[in-house]
């Protein structure tokens, strides 16, 4: 039997539910479902800011206010510049600044050329990029006490392996940690193999982005090995390469476990001093420390300053 005005044989469609009118939820309402929906989110992101407040971001304003005092039996006096004065008139000061921009002369020369060059090795490689990989970043893993342990073995004058190889080279030995000329290359070069493995593989996942289609048509055009890194894989790696320059440049500033291990931190003749052991030698030897915030500070600012210049030029040379 059929509903009245209904086609026969037709069932009548079923109804659709009407909408339910449900006003706009107040915005303290919606917040608040926000807020318990991420709670864990909120959790976890207080508990970063609260690390980074405590143990950065405080003793930075800390060695602020130190560059500026004095303590002395207990009571804090304002000082003003004489902290930063004190620093200046020290001999030490300027040997540590030249020493510093030494090791990072080299360590570019070296820390930043060799894990480019090494990740463009692998990268030609088609099989074991994953046993390759692991073997570069071994000594990344291994503490740098024990790193540097190894290379006081290669470089101890009388049985280290780097003077047996130049003994059986017929060349003399070398004092490689006690010769002056010689104990700021030797930092650095240890410093390289320790610290090579992360670069080298943040340009190698940089190298594989690029497109294969470049290189062909490279080859196309008749190009070797080196016109297609120089045409090719250095432009398309341009931005990770300027901006781990900037990486190496502040790491490099602030060297400090390589030569206090290797060397002691001042080294044959102060050779290996830098900025950041004169720093420990002001707080911990001398027990100055508003000197050694003074000095801090100093590297702060002129760290900041190179990076903002360096960024600026970065920026007007894509425009």
């Amino acid at each position: 039997m059929t509903a009245p005005g209904a086609a026969p044989g037709r069932a009548a469609p079923p109804r659709r539910p009407r909408p339910r009118e449900t006003g706009a939820a107040p915005a303290g309402g919606r917040f608040s479902q926000s807020l318990r929906r991420n709670l864990t989110a909120h959790g976890f992101l207080v508990g970063a800011v609260l690390c980074f407040a405590v143990f950065s971001w405080y003793p930075m304003v800390r060695e602020f206010f130190l560059a500026f005092q004095r303590t002395e039996g207990g009571e804090v006096t304002w000082v003003g510049l004489d902290n930063l004065t004190t620093v200046l008139d020290d001999p030490a000061f300027w040997q540590a600044w030249r020493n510093t921009l030494l090791f990072t002369v080299l360590a570019l020369l070296l820390g930043f050329a060799v894990p480019f060059v090494v990740a463009v090795v692998i990268n030609e490689f088609h099989h074991g990029q994953g046993y390759l990989r692991l073997l570069v970043y071994l000594p990344a893993m291994l503490p740098p006490v024990a790193s540097v342990l190894l290379f006081k073995y290669l470089y101890d004058p009388g049985y280290g392996l780097l003077n047996e190889l130049l003994g059986f080279l017929h060349l003399p030995g070398q004092q490689w940690l006690q010769d002056p000329d010689l104990s700021m290359l030797s930092v650095v070069i240890a410093s390289t193999w320790m610290n090579m493995g992360g670069a080298t593989l943040v340009y190698l996942a940089a190298l594989q982005d690029i497109p294969g289609e470049l290189y062909e048509a490279a080859e196309l055009d008749g190009a070797g090995l080196f016109r297609k890194i120089w045409h090719v894989t250095i432009p398309q790696t341009r931005l990770i390469l300027s901006l781990m320059l900037l990486m190496q440049v502040i790491a490099t500033m602030q060297v400090f476990v390589e030569p206090f291990l290797l060397t002691g931190g001042a080294g044959p003749e102060g050779s290996t001093t830098t900025v950041v052991h004169l720093i420990y030698q002001y707080a911990f030897n001398f027990n100055d420390y508003g000197a050694a915030a003074a000095l801090g500070l100093l590297l702060l600012v002129l760290l900041a300053g190179f990076s903002a210049a360096y960024v600026r030029l970065s920026r007007a040379g894509d425009e």
